[in-house]
């Protein structure tokens, strides 16, 4: 960690920064955590997670004992420069409980719902895909490109169909069967969420379109 990094931290009177830790690919937010200078250095240099004890006062590895590592994929330094963005690769699941995320108890409104997104639905893809289930349609698209590739267009004619019979509940659906199809060819065709977003970035920054 270089001193210009060290000179933006703020940590607070116990030397702390709070880490909120967000999946790499789903975007979705797995847990917190606090770091001092140590937890920090030590996840920078060693590529997985590592945060402070705050209840045994010690540095401690995430899945040091369970095996749910979290993989290093990024930080981030909020404006203040009092908080820590982690975004990172899970190796299983993060709460403590067996659930994906330790947000997972809803307290008013509608519960964030994990994999929803097309990084999510990728994620369940690729997973289907390497698994390979017996009756599964992913697979089955998969295997047969052609079949993939025309019913992309099927579902995309129904919803130009929807947009025009002004039927806004088919028009939910039909963009949800595209969405399903195209991050289909995505996962069969090795293209990463990641990757269209870098492109989508590039082009705003070029100006309109």
């Amino acid at each position: 960690m270089t001193e210009e990094v060290k000179d933006a931290l703020r940590f607070d009177g116990a030397g702390l920064l709070p880490a909120v830790v967000q999946h790499a690919r789903t975007g979705q937010v797995l847990m917190l955590g606090y770091m001092d200078c140590e937890a920090l250095t030590a996840t920078l240099a060693s590529g997985e997670v590592h945060f402070h004890s705050r209840s045994r006062g010690v540095l401690w590895r995430k899945g040091e004992t369970s095996g749910n590592v979290l993989r290093l994929a990024g930080v981030s330094l909020d404006c203040d420069g009092d908080a820590l963005l982690v975004a990172a690769e899970p190796a299983g699941p993060t709460c403590h409980t067996g659930a994906v995320s330790c947000f997972h108890r809803p307290l008013e409104g509608r519960q964030y719902a994990p994999g929803v997104g097309l990084g999510g639905l990728l994620e369940v893809l690729r997973q289907r895909l390497a698994e390979r289930p017996e009756g599964s349609y992913t697979v089955a698209l998969a295997d047969d490109p052609d079949r993939l590739l025309r019913k992309l267009l099927e579902e995309a004619c129904e919803v130009v169909l929807a947009v025009k019979n002004g039927d806004r509940d088919n028009l939910v659906w039909e963009l949800a069967d595209v969405l399903y199809h195209l991050a289909a060819l995505m996962a069969a065709q090795g293209v990463t969420a990641q990757e269209v977003g870098e492109e989508l970035g590039r082009r705003r920054g070029g100006g309109p379109r």
